[in-house]
C-alpha cells in the first residue's frame, strides 16, 4: 500500500495560516533537507485548491529560472498532481488533474494503486479530513518558535480527540522542531480507556 505523507509549517500556538509571513527567517539547510526528504520521494502530490494555485504560480517559474530550487521544481512538475476541489480551476501546471468523487473514498482507492509515496504540503483542509480518516501515514510538523496569536490553526474544535503517535523528532539550529507523527493511540486501550484509568 502506498504511504501518504503530509508536511506543514506551524507556529507554537498551532497557527498554519500564511506561513509566507513568518516562516522564512527560520529556513535553513536543515529545514530544506527535511522538506526534500518528505516530498522528494513522492511520485504523486495531493493538494487543496488554494495550495495548488500557490504552487502552480511559483514552482514552474523556479524551474525555468534554473536556480537552486530548479531540481525540486522539475520534480514537482514531472510528477502527478491531484487537486481536491469542488470549484472550477485552471490546471495550468503540467501533469495536473482534479480529484474525482468523494475525497476519502478516492484517496483510499489511490493508496491501493501501485506507485510511490503521495505527498501533501500545506492543504490544511485536506490534511484535516485525511487525519480524521487515519489515511495519513506520516504528519511532518515543522514547529517554529513563534506564536502568531491569530489565524487558522491546524486542529479545529471537534467533539472527539485525535490521538497521534510520535514517530521521531529533531531540533534544528534555528529552534524549529521537526516532529513526525503517525496515526494511533499512544496508550494501549486508546484515549477513552486511558481517561478512565486516570479518573
Amino acid at each position: 500500500m502506498r504511504r501518504i505523507t503530509a508536511g506543514l509549517f506551524i507556529a507554537l500556538d498551532g497557527v498554519v495560516a500564511d506561513p509566507q509571513n513568518w516562516h522564512f527567517p527560520y529556513f535553513n539547510d536543515e529545514m530544506g533537507a527535511a522538506v526534500s526528504d518528505q516530498m522528494g520521494t513522492a511520485d504523486t502530490m495531493l493538494f487543496g485548491r488554494t495550495t495548488y494555485e500557490g504552487f502552480a504560480a511559483a514552482w514552474p517559474e523556479r524551474e525555468h529560472a534554473g536556480g537552486p530550487d530548479a531540481e525540486m521544481a522539475r520534480h514537482f512538475g514531472d510528477i502527478r498532481k491531484i487537486v481536491a476541489t469542488h470549484r472550477d480551476i485552471d490546471l495550468q501546471w503540467r501533469n495536473s488533474e482534479v480529484l474525482q468523487g468523494d475525497l476519502i473514498e478516492s484517496v483510499t482507492t489511490l493508496k491501493q494503486e501501485p506507485g510511490g509515496d503521495i505527498g501533501l504540503s500545506g492543504s490544511v483542509s485536506v490534511v484535516r479530513q485525511l487525519l480524521s480518516a487515519k489515511l495519513i501515514d506520516e504528519l511532518h510538523l515543522l514547529v517554529h518558535p513563534i506564536a502568531m496569536r491569530s489565524g487558522m490553526r491546524l486542529f479545529e474544535e471537534a467533539d472527539t480527540p485525535l490521538p497521534l503517535t510520535l514517530l521521531r523528532s529533531a531540533t534544528f539550529k534555528t529552534g524549529v522542531v521537526h516532529t513526525v507523527y503517525g496515526p494511533g493511540d499512544i496508550l494501549e486501550g486508546g484515549y477513552e480507556q486511558a481517561r478512565e484509568n486516570l479518573s
